[in-house]
């Protein structure tokens, strides 16, 4: 190869290992075989890829700056030598290593990691929800084995290394190319990829280091919380294989129907029905609020009920909003408490009930009523002319 090897691939001789890596990956996926199958094409890839396994060999690369040859003697054709990584490749297409390992090996997995994350249901009243609350929540979760304290292995026993990976936790495979050795490393087989055997497993958890458990938690309920909202516990969650960190407990609260109130935001609704004489004479209700849901002493200084003064000719489906009445927000505020009036017009008279009735039509000579009918659009010519006469 009688080409400058950093001109090859495009890089200042004192560029670093990652910028020679980088320019690699470029390179490759322009002149990859399977990308670009023109033979010229293929044997630059051969030269690319030569100079990035001399360039990424510390080694190799001292011997060449010095004019040495890197592969200790001759102009060895490609692939000879040491032999060319076959994750390589992979690395400059995906990025990272090969299927099974890096450029280098993954080296072995990690026996500990970290739990899953858990998620529950909780269901609460709609008060308990508005105000806040502190609740025992039993949980069915994996916690570490007390009996080897996370390591799996039996009391009095210990994880050896592995002998078919020697620890590593990979084992190579080598096979002959038109490109060369391509050398692909895999998980080793007999340790699972951790490096380490375990050959007495604790009884207990059978090796993995954690049990399952139910344990009882007490999980506070901001005031304010809705239907859906998820309480993060942190560290509350699974305990991870080998003994590792817990993952998080997420509660979702589940707001149970109440018989008086709906929820809208922060605002809540009301019903109240009224005879059609209250609610033409007007009188005043005692409406029970959400307070009255709470487990509070006699002495107490929540209120509980609120007299609702219901005016004289008030009309079936208008609203009264009391202001402050509703649900706290989980930022500061509360909502308002909006009452809806609904006239309850009887549907069985009596003979007495019927004859006070039609004299009181009489008397507002209301005996033959026509009805009136209120249109909810208007004509544009009806628009002009009513602005017309108010000017």
């Amino acid at each position: 190869m009688s080409q400058d090897l950093y001109e090859l691939l495009g890089v200042s001789r004192d560029a670093d290992a990652a910028a020679i890596k980088k320019a690699y990956r470029g390179l490759a996926r322009q002149l990859h075989p399977d990308v670009n199958p023109d033979p010229a094409t293929q044997e630059k890839f051969k030269e690319v890829s030569r100079a990035y396994e001399v360039l990424s060999d510390p080694q190799k690369r001292a011997a060449y700056d010095r004019g040495g040859d890197p592969f200790g003697g001759g102009q060895a054709g490609f692939g000879q030598g040491q032999g060319f990584s076959f994750t390589d490749i992979m690395d400059a297409f995906f990025g990272g290593g090969a299927p099974g390992g890096g450029g280098q090996g993954r080296g072995p997995r990690q026996r500990v990691r970290r739990g899953q994350d858990a998620l529950i249901r909780l269901d609460v009243e709609l008060a308990e929800a508005a105000f806040g609350t502190t609740t025992e929540l039993k949980v069915d979760t994996a916690v570490v084995c007390t009996a080897c304290h996370g390591d799996g292995a039996a009391p009095g026993s210990k994880p050896i290394t592995c002998e078919t990976c020697r620890g590593a936790g990979e084992v190579a495979q080598v096979q002959r190319s038109f490109l060369g050795e391509i050398r692909t490393l895999r998980a080793c087989a007999a340790c699972r990829g951790f490096g380490q055997i375990i050959p007495e497993p604790c009884r207990e958890c059978s090796g993995d280091g954690r049990v399952r458990s139910r344990r009882t938690l007490n999980v506070k309920i901001p005031a304010g919380v809705d239907h859906g909202t998820r309480v993060q516990l942190t560290e509350q969650g699974e305990v991870g294989p080998g003994g590792g960190p817990p993952g998080d407990l997420y509660v979702e609260i589940h707001v149970e129907p109440h018989p008086t109130f709906t929820r809208h935001g922060n605002d809540l609704h009301s019903t109240v029905t009224l005879p059609m004489t209250a609610a033409a004479l007007g009188t005043t209700l005692t409406l029970p609020l959400l307070e009255a849901d709470l487990e509070t002493g006699e002495d107490s200084e929540v209120r509980t009920d609120y007299d609702l003064e219901i005016a004289p000719g008030t009309q079936s489906g208008s609203q009264q909003v009391l202001r402050g009445f509703g649900v706290p927000g989980l930022r500061g505020g509360r909502g308002d408490l909006i009452v809806t009036v609904v006239v309850d017009t009887p549907t069985r008279l009596d003979e007495r009930q019927e004859e006070l009735l039609r004299e009181l039509a009489a008397l507002r000579g209301e005996e033959s009523p026509t009805g009136q009918v209120q249109s909810s659009q208007r004509s544009v010519f009806g628009r002009l002319r009513d602005a017309f006469q108010q000017h």
